[in-house]
């Protein structure tokens, strides 16, 4: 699914207060990238079907330093977003297709680095960047049930602030 088409009826309010859920968050890749030529972002293929959990993290980077009479102080010296994308099996699926392809799964460098966004859909805001896809398990699971895969992303570099606006002209 593409995320123009999940956001079509979808109106986020950027001072909404309340409780967010897990399905609130859209993570959404783009799938169709080549070279240079980035899609528009309603066209990254939304990571969504056969997907039963998916995880944001940020992994911070400290350093530990001792000064005289101030004692020990901590400082943050980077971060990097990771996901972790775990799911039933579904073919047909752009975002599984693609990080389950063969060029994806023994690719390398920059031919595994694609842009995302990731982004509360009930306030719009997020960010945005690029992420190497590391598909870990392609095909797992017992006999008689869903096979299942899991794919884990990291960013190249930090992310910039996002906020989804609707396609004007619709």
């Amino acid at each position: 699914m593409k995320l123009s088409e999940l956001m079509k009826d979808v109106t986020p309010k950027p001072d909404y207060e309340g409780f967010v859920g897990n399905d609130d968050f859209v993570l959404a890749i783009d799938t169709a990238a080549s070279g240079a030529t980035e899609s528009a972002v309603g066209d990254f293929s939304v990571v969504q079907i056969g997907v039963n959990k998916a995880e944001g993290s940020v992994d911070s980077e400290t350093k530990d330093n001792t000064y005289i009479r101030t004692g020990k102080m901590t400082t943050k010296t980077g971060a990097q977003r990771k996901f972790s994308v775990e799911g039933a099996l579904y073919s047909g699926d752009a975002f599984q297709d693609f990080c389950l392809s063969h060029a994806i799964q023994f690719g390398r460098g920059a031919a595994v680095v694609r842009p995302y966004v990731y982004f509360n859909m009930l306030t719009g805001k997020g960010e945005k960047g690029k992420v190497t896809i590391i598909p870990s398990d392609t095909q797992t699971g017992d006999a008689g049930e869903n096979a299942t895969f899991k794919v884990e992303m990291t960013s190249t570099e930090a992310p910039v602030e996002y906020t989804y606006t609707a396609p004007t002209g619709s």
